[in-house]
C-alpha cells in the first residue's frame, strides 16, 4: 500500500499525469495505471526507472524505507 501512495506522490509532486509517466517508462497509460493502483506488479527493469527519474532507491519506491534519499552510487 505505501508504494502505491508513493508513486502517486512522487508523480503528483511534479505535476505529472499518469499517461506522461508511463511514456517515460515506455509502456501504456493502462498498464502504469494498475502498477499505480497496486492490480500488476512494477517489472524490475521499470522500477529502476522510477527510481533513477524520482531520484529515490527501490526500497523507499516499494515502501520498504522512508529514508527517500538514493543509495550511494558504486
Amino acid at each position: 500500500m505505501k508504494g502505491r501512495m508513493r508513486l502517486r506522490d512522487l508523480r503528483e509532486d511534479r505535476d505529472l499525469t499518469q499517461k506522461e509517466v508511463a511514456e517515460i517508462l515506455g509502456t501504456s497509460f493502462q498498464y502504469y495505471q494498475k502498477y499505480e493502483s497496486g492490480v500488476r506488479p512494477i517489472p524490475v527493469d521499470r522500477l529502476e526507472v522510477l527510481a533513477d527519474f524520482y531520484q529515490t532507491s527501490t526500497d523507499y519506491l516499494l515502501g520498504r524505507t522512508a529514508i527517500r534519499k538514493p543509495y550511494p552510487k558504486k
